[in-house]
């Protein structure tokens, strides 16, 4: 465990960019993180830190030594997690971020009863329609809507989703139905800024391949729920997922166009990075979600 210790501390050191702000953090004096290190550096036989008067310095050695430690430490606390991942055990902050709409109707409404579950666990949200590097801003997981390319992540299917073009039946009644994806190119077309995630464009299967079709109207925005809004009130057409429009649909507020070249799926899907051990924290709210999702009329409410 001394080997764990030294590790740990090593990295709070240089992380913190000073022993009295790591000594903070850890609960214990700056002269016991120094016996650490020096133990550390005496036993590897080389030096990882200058240390003056001015600051710290991590050598080239250290700084190597910096980023392997940072995953082995990360999959020995992932590992202990999973293997005692009850309850009272599981513990920490999740940091999971998801789109706007999303996020505020059907992620952060289910906190309340997936902490009563975990109570030990803080629970941290960032509910954004721009697509976020996990790895790089320190989240633990994501839920996106649609495809995963990114081979560094693990994508866990919550539950199935379209992606099809609606409107309401009297802006059909004004402007007529498009009958082929080139149609598009004569309606008002309400989609999102690039900002909102959208660069590609209107995706859709042809003849056994994905097309992107570039859109255009004389309204966009980031922000999915008011492109909706503007979509029920006649003024164009959009492009949106089923879980958004259930009701509609069932209603007749809102009828789709298109439907031979919608994309097979564009599951709701949960996403995290790559690694050895999954921690008991992303697998659990993983699996909340999942039964929430698929509770019968769940998404007809």
């Amino acid at each position: 465990m001394a080997r764990y210790t030294e590790l740990h501390s090593f990295v709070q050191v240089a992380q913190k960019g000073s022993f009295a702000s790591a000594a903070l953090s850890e609960g214990v004096t700056p002269a016991i993180l120094g016996r650490r290190l020096d133990a550390l550096e005496k036993r590897l036989g080389v030096k990882l830190m200058h240390r003056s008067t001015r600051g710290l310095r991590l050598t080239e050695l250290g700084e190597q030594l910096l980023e392997r430690a940072r995953l082995l430490l990360r999959d020995f606390d992932d590992m202990e997690a999973d293997i005692s991942g009850c309850g009272s055990m599981v513990k920490g902050n999740l940091m999971v971020s998801a789109p706007a709409s999303f996020g505020r109707v059907h992620v952060a409404p289910h906190a309340l009863g997936f902490h009563q579950e975990f109570p030990n666990l803080k629970l941290s949200f960032n509910l954004t329609d721009s697509l976020v590097d996990l790895v790089s801003e320190g989240y633990d997981m994501s839920i996106r809507i649609g495809g995963v390319t990114d081979p560094n992540y693990v994508a866990v299917k919550l539950f199935s989703n379209r992606r099809v073009v609606c409107g309401t039946p009297e802006y059909f009644a004004r402007n007529g139905r498009p009958n082929t994806l080139e149609d598009l190119a004569d309606h008002n077309c309400l989609a999102f800024t690039l900002q909102g995630g959208q660069q590609r464009g209107w995706v859709f299967q042809r003849n056994g391949r994905q097309v992107a079709m570039r859109v255009s109207g004389s309204l966009a925005c980031n922000d999915g729920e008011l492109l909706f809004s503007w979509m029920r009130q006649g003024l164009g057409i959009g492009w949106r997922s089923t879980w958004e429009i259930q009701k509609e649909l069932l209603s007749g507020e809102l009828v789709t166009v298109l439907d031979d070249f919608a994309l097979d799926d564009y599951d709701i899907q949960a996403v995290y990075p790559q690694q050895r051990f999954l921690p008991a924290k992303v697998r659990h709210f993983i699996d909340y979600l999942k039964l929430v999702y698929q509770s019968p009329g769940y998404w007809e409410q």
